[in-house]
């Protein structure tokens, strides 16, 4: 062990205390030991490190910081030399306010488009979601600060969070749900991960061996410190025999006492322990030693203009009719949508940014060679109709010759701690989009929005800028590409669907009962709707330029595709090449396609150039369940170029060895993987893919600690089902209100668990216990164990504390 001297100086109460918070963002210090104390806080898109007391969900103000676009944003630049630029950013502003370790980036699948995080979540695809991981990890840590990538692992949904079991087969865990982290860890070379609120297969993410020492720690080399989520643990001890560090943000001294107690009994060893201790010192020493001499502030200009660049450089220009854009100078323009006057450039919850300044449309668009005719809001934000405000919305578009649209999806349509339940813009914008175009048929409409969205209304409008959630900038980005002083680059990083009841995991998600079953397996986003054939409105890696360019002279080697892009237009541009490797008639199922390797090219106009995508580790592989490892299939491999799931412009192919005979499936048995329709799998099915029988995920009455609180729908007690009926009620008129609580929201979905792994160390697990015994029904004896647990907690804590005093 690299720490071996300071690890036989410490007390086992020492060791034991050290692998918990001491607050909500700060790890323990030990003078006498000379350990001291690092500082963690939410990042993945800006700084939010609080002022005053801290809090995980946002609640409190934090320092001002530069918001820069979110992660699903950023995302459609494909472009890796940004991501490691906002990294280094990122990593700067942190290393200033004193952060040692920025939780983020996140890189969770976008495995439905109602998840209400996805907003902060790179892809549907895990490759591009892993390679633009991976160079925002690089960026932070060139900075001495620690990256850590989350939520590890297969965690696609906020409802019931901290109480939902995801079951899904090895295959689809390997290839869809692992590999962007593997590519965060191997080439981003992460020090620290995140682990999940849930369980995968049974085990909570945070004590599951499986995941966080056979995969992370074992196969992928991972050196660095697992933290829970905020809440995360469950069983500390088992979490540190699995692979935890560091439970946080401050479980108090209750589960240091349960992690002793366990090396006592013998569940856990004291080898497991020095351990994540040692693990843990590597990772404080060395954040200590690099934040010596720090810089104690930043330029807030300089960083405001690299989030500019980042916004316009993932702004995905989706439609563009008669090329209306971009606009002619002097052109008559009415600027029509509250978003022009209050942006939406950020997401709700943990990740929210106190920004440095924020741009807005109507500030900025003075400053540009437009004859703005007028302003409206048009629309009320809350979704209430005004007709004098609409009437005036109206009444301007008439007398413009092109009208800007601005609208999207609310701040309460996408939030942590909550799934939205539909893909629909409130009704009243769209309803005004439809009176405006049928006034003005030179429509230009401009999204906020952190998530794919439906358009059954797309056609009103000529052109439709995508700026998804662009940051404290964004406006001047919208602007600059408005006016064709930048061109558009972007290109979606999720597929755009016609409906809801279009997209795979339609009949699976969210959970109704405890599991969440993965049915749909491999078929995420474009991967089911290419393989079923299912149309969509915009497909995967879409996005328009204001230039053309021709792809031509494809060849195909063992090293990688080479080819040629030229720029046939009059506009200078930047586009995204995109690899896709399939195998037409393989005996292992597999979706059509699938993307292995993209780059972003810039062209002058009537510029060519050679561009070559190398192949990887990555490339022909596939997780088989019957070898336990990754292999090859025999056969022809076909390997298109495209700039876009849906338009493939180049193929070639490519011959591979196998690298063994024992298939793992049978196709007799398993009709619907076979052929990519897996909207309605049966159990006879999915137990085939998992390999086992599925487990059942329904509650029966008997509430447990892992239960979460709204699950006291269930309870016995009439008073427990009253403090439900009163939490849902809050938490009813909050989403009402057009204002979610996140607070209700949090306890709404917490577990009884997590009253002592976030009370710092004022209720114990004993009396959260208790408090589950009321619940379910015994009044009185749960009482008694939740008072006398007061009592001896206090007491115990107060003896700990002298043990452990410097």
């Amino acid at each position: 062990m690299k720490y071996q001297d300071i690890i036989e100086k410490m007390t086992i109460e020492e060791k034991a205390a050290f692998l918990g918070g001491r607050n909500e963002w700060e790890t323990r210090a030990f003078k006498r030991l000379g350990i001291p104390s690092i500082f963690c806080s939410d990042g993945p898109h800006g700084i939010r490190k609080q002022a005053g007391a801290g809090d995980h969900l946002g609640l409190n103000a934090s320092v001002p910081a530069t918001c820069f676009p979110t992660a699903a944003t950023i995302a459609n630049s494909w472009d890796v030399e940004l991501g490691e630029t906002l990294g280094k950013t990122l990593g700067e502003e942190a290393m200033a306010e004193g952060v040692n370790v920025l939780l983020g980036p996140g890189l969770n699948i976008k495995r439905s488009p109602l998840c209400g995080r996805n907003f902060e979540y790179f892809s549907e695809d895990p490759y591009l979601a892993g390679k633009m991981a991976a160079s925002y990890v690089k960026g932070i840590q060139s900075q001495g600060v620690y990256a850590c990538p989350k939520h590890f692992a297969v965690n696609s949904q906020e409802l019931r969070r901290m109480a939902m079991d995801s079951v899904v087969d090895e295959r689809t865990l390997r290839e869809i749900y692992l590999t962007g982290f593997e590519i965060a860890v191997k080439e981003g070379k992460a020090k620290t991960i995140m682990s999940s609120y849930n369980e995968v297969n049974g085990t909570y993410a945070n004590e599951n061996r499986h995941l966080l020492t056979e995969i992370l720690r074992d196969d992928w080399g991972f050196d660095g410190i697992v933290i829970t989520d905020w809440g995360a643990s469950n069983d500390h001890a088992l979490g540190v025999a699995a692979g935890s560090n560091l439970e946080m943000p401050n479980p108090g001294l209750d589960s240091a006492r349960e992690l002793i107690a366990a090396v006592e009994s013998g569940k856990i060893s004291m080898e497991d322990v020095d351990k994540r201790v040692d693990e843990l010192l590597d990772a404080v020493m060395t954040l200590y030693v690099n934040a010596q001499g720090r810089k104690e502030d930043f330029d807030k200009n300089a960083h405001h203009s690299i989030a500019r660049r980042a916004a316009a450089e993932s702004t995905v220009l989706l439609k563009n009719e008669e090329n209306i854009l971009p606009l002619k100078k002097g052109a008559k323009v009415a600027v029509i949508g509250d978003f022009a006057f209050v942006p939406r450039y950020q997401g709700a919850g943990s990740s929210l940014v106190n920004p440095t300044k924020i741009e807005t449309i109507s500030e900025l668009i003075g400053n540009y060679d437009l004859q703005v005719v007028g302003m409206s809001r048009g629309y009320s934000r809350g979704g209430e109709e005004d007709a004098a405000t609409r009437k005036e919305a109206l009444d301007l578009a008439q007398r413009a010759d092109i009208v800007l649209f601005f609208f999207g999806l609310n701040e309460d349509s996408e939030s942590e701690g909550m799934d939205r339940t539909h893909m629909r813009i409130p009704q009243n914008q769209i309803t005004l989009l439809q009176e405006l175009g049928q006034v003005n048929a030179n429509l230009v409409g401009i999204i906020s929005a952190g998530s794919a969205i439906e358009m059954p209304w797309h056609h009103y409008m000529k052109a439709m800028l995508h700026c998804y959630l662009n940051g404290q900038a964004g406006a001047g980005a919208v602007l600059d590409i408005l006016t064709g002083a930048v061109n558009p680059s972007g290109k979606i990083s999720e597929t755009i669907p016609r409906r809801h009841e279009d997209t795979p995991a339609y009949r699976y998600y969210p959970s109704k009962e405890r599991t969440s079953e993965y049915r749909e397996g491999l078929y995420v986003g474009y991967r089911y709707y290419d393989t079923a054939k299912v149309p969509v409105l915009y497909p995967f890696g879409f996005g328009l330029s204001y230039t053309t360019f021709e792809y031509s002279d494809l060849s195909v080697d063992e090293k990688g595709a080479s080819f040629t892009v030229k720029n046939t237009g009059d506009r200078d541009g930047a586009e995204v090449a995109q690899m896709y490797v399939s195998l037409p008639d393989g005996k292992v199922f597999r979706p059509e396609k699938e993307l292995k390797g993209f780059a972003k090219v810039f062209l002058k106009a009537g510029e060519s150039r050679k561009v070559t995508i190398s192949f990887d580790d990555k490339t022909f592989r596939y997780w088989n369940v019957k070898t336990n490892k990754w292999e090859v299939e025999e056969g022809s491999y076909s390997v298109s170029i495209g700039s876009s799931s849906a338009n493939i412009l180049l193929t070639g192919s490519i011959e591979k060895s196998g690298t063994t005979d024992l298939l793992p499936y049978e196709e007799a048995q398993m009709p619907a993987y076979y052929s990519g329709k897996i909207e309605n799998v049966s159990d006879a099915e999915f137990e085939k893919l998992l390999g086992r029988p599925i487990p059942d995920g329904k509650w029966n009455g008997q509430l447990g600690i892992n239960d979460a609180l709204c699950q006291m729908y269930y309870a016995k007690s009439g008073l427990a089902r009253f403090v439900y009926r009163r939490l849902t009620a809050i938490k009813k008129k909050a989403d009402e209100s057009g204002k979610p609580d996140l607070n209700t929201l949090f306890i709404y979905n917490m577990p009884f668990r997590a009253m002592a792994k976030m009370t710092g160390g004022a209720v114990s697990m004993d009396m959260a216990k208790g408090f589950v015994e009321v619940v379910n029904g015994h009044f009185f004896k749960g009482m008694g164990k939740v008072i006398g647990g007061f009592f001896s907690n206090s007491r115990k804590n107060k003896a700990y504390e002298a043990k452990i005093k410097s």
